[in-house]
């Protein structure tokens, strides 16, 4: 993914409402199962890190991103956004990388 594209997806995340929150009981297989069904109707998924979550948000990013099969887009703070484009139809469409640039 390229800069660009990341920050696509950051100006889109930014409107977006956490739709899970992980909690003191961290990554359960039930939680990053939930998150993979939610990969089937969203492309862009907002997660909260709760204050009795003892786990790196970094950490955490990259273990869902991981199992999902998904992209971390940023991990701010407490918050984390994960970007995983539907294969049939995708949604969100990413710019395309600059093809005057690669060649200077």
């Amino acid at each position: 993914m390229t800069s660009k594209q990341r920050a696509y997806l950051k100006s889109l995340a930014s409107t977006l409402n956490p739709i899970f929150q992980v909690g003191k009981s961290s990554l359960t297989p039930e939680f990053t199962e939930a998150i993979n069904e939610a990969f089937n109707t969203k492309e862009l998924i907002k997660i909260a890190v709760l204050k009795n979550c003892m786990d790196d948000p970094g950490e955490i990013a990259q273990v869902i991103a991981e199992r999902t099969h998904s992209q971390v887009v940023q991990v701010i703070g407490k918050k984390i956004v994960l970007y995983k484009p539907d294969k049939k139809d995708p949604k969100i469409v990413l710019p395309k990388e600059n093809p005057s640039k690669q060649g200077n």
